[in-house]
């Protein structure tokens, strides 16, 4: 892709101090995106990190080609929701697709989500059955939070944190 050219697709990963997730992160992406036969872009966005995580991004950012990776580093840790909107702020693709960086989405999934977008669909979601979160602090307030957001919007998803568009 050259440097003027529109990515088709745009890759969002909100991350805070997830320092040693990033090299195994860039395999997976790098194998999936560059079999996808499309431009796309990465977009990582740290968010406040204390751990090591913005200098590991920095290295492990030159191992992509193909593509480009934008890194943006907020100046203290705001939550996950800005920095979605930080990353797509700055996306660039037709298609925005967003995973985390701690690992429990697989990058492999990416290919059947742009398909079903190519189909018509207006969004598609995933939904992460094997969350290896703690179940007090990530697990029940994440569904205590799907089920809110279901029954406020009338959505029935069963993971408003796995969604692509």
């Amino acid at each position: 892709m050259k440097n003027d050219e529109k990515p088709c697709l745009s890759v969002i990963i909100p991350v805070y101090n997830e320092k040693g997730n990033f090299e195994s992160l860039a395999k997976e992406l790098m194998s999936t995106l560059e079999g996808i036969g499309k431009s796309w872009e990465i977009i990582f966005v740290d968010d406040g990190s204390d751990d090591g995580t913005w200098e590991e991004l920095n290295s492990v950012a030159g191992v992509f080609s193909g593509g480009r990776v934008k890194l943006v580093r907020l100046a203290r840790n705001y939550g996950q929701t800005i920095a979605l909107r930080a990353g797509i702020n700055i996306a660039q693709g037709a298609i925005v697709v967003t995973m985390d960086g701690d690992l429990q989405n697989d990058p492999a999934d990416i290919p059947k989500m742009v398909m079903e977008i190519e189909k018509g669909a207006d969004v598609v979601s995933g939904w992460r059955r094997k969350r290896r979160d703690p179940w007090l602090s990530r697990r029940l307030p994440s569904r205590l939070g799907n089920w809110f957001v279901s029954w406020q919007t009338g959505v029935p998803l069963h993971d408003f944190g796995c969604v692509s568009e």
